[in-house]
């Protein structure tokens, strides 16, 4: 889960610098270095109401019956995988408006005489990109280590984004955020696989887990059927285990920890949690290819005809220029 913190925190404290880095320089654009401290404010704010959500989910766990734990952890995990396909797919077909938005709603803010509008575009802008963050850590990152990662990437992050926005570093940024896009609906498949395991914990869902296993049991040891393991054929599907590799891939391990951090795989899944890996999967990474191949059609059109134009202009520019110059020698 390292890396898969690291990302997302990167990827996450990258919009939110970016976003910050489009205010601001809007801001100067406009002379308009008075809105510069709301903006500040708004994003400090931001920041705050961030980290007290997590101190929030955090401690008050702790507190939780194991029940409410696994419920509250569910539902949390649900959350994260909507907020983070809604995030994707947002960036995917707005990500190249996103500036114009952005001065759009500060022009309005500016419109309104109030600095109040300000400080709440700039917090509302920045909070999304935070909480997306929070519940997405805290609803399926659960080891320090992976929570450092995601901190260490949000600082990464902040830099670069500086670096992005004074013109000291030049990046493909459309690139970026399609690679780590789809990276992030791969992720969005094991959370949501996580949230299916902690509502069946909780009996919330059917499943292997609850006292009274709806699936028929092996009759000689009693234990919730694998597979399609005998006695019954198909008996585990679809509310027993679809496997246990434990034996193979032992709990714990770094190879379980990469393989559950990056496609949500762990050793033990039960069917539901299968199903709604693949499904999930099924739908969104075909409609994010097509909308990603649409846009960059579109991009390389509309690049080609910009390009033709200032050909044209150039030619034009030319032949003006001969003439005078003609002209000047006769």
């Amino acid at each position: 889960m390292t890396l898969a913190g690291f990302l997302i925190g990167f990827r996450e404290g990258l919009e939110a610098a970016l976003v910050i880095g489009i205010l601001l320089a809007y801001a100067t654009k406009l002379q308009r270095h008075d809105v510069k401290r709301k903006i500040w404010y708004g994003v400090a704010a931001a920041v705050l109401a961030s980290l007290a959500a997590g101190a929030f989910f955090t401690f008050g766990r702790t507190q939780l019956t194991f029940f409410q734990q696994e419920l509250i952890g569910g539902t949390m995990s649900l959350l994260a995988v909507a907020m983070i396909t809604w995030m994707v797919f947002w960036m995917l077909k707005t990500g190249s408006r996103l500036r114009a938005e952005l001065e759009q709603g500060m022009n309005r803010a500016l419109l309104l005489g109030s600095g109040t509008a300000i400080f709440w575009l700039a917090f509302v802008t920045v909070a999304r990109e935070g909480l997306e963050t929070t519940i997405l850590l805290w609803g399926w990152i659960n080891s320090a280590v992976a929570l450092g990662a995601a901190v260490a990437g949000i600082i990464v992050a902040t830099g670069f984004g500086i670096l992005i926005n004074r013109g000291a570093v030049r990046a493909n940024l459309r690139a970026f955020f399609t690679w780590t896009g789809a990276f992030l609906l791969l992720v969005s498949a094991g959370v949501l696989a996580y949230g299916i395991h902690d509502l069946q914990e909780a009996a919330i869902l059917p499943g292997p887990f609850s006292g009274h296993p709806i699936t028929p049991t092996n009759f000689r040891t009693g234990d919730v059927l694998t597979g399609f393991e005998g006695p019954f054929w198909g008996a585990a599907f679809p509310f027993g285990w679809a496997f246990n590799v434990e034996h193979v891939i032992a709990p714990g391990t770094p190879l379980a920890a990469l393989l559950q951090g990056t496609i949500g795989f762990v050793p033990q899944m039960s069917w539901l949690a299968v199903l709604a890996w693949a499904l999930y999967l099924r739908f969104t990474i075909p409609a994010f290819v097509r909308i990603s191949r649409r846009k960059t059609k579109f991009s390389a059109s509309s690049g080609q005809i910009t390009k033709g134009e200032n050909h044209e202009e150039t030619h034009q520019g030319c032949e003006h220029s001969g003439h005078h110059r003609g002209g000047a020698l006769l």
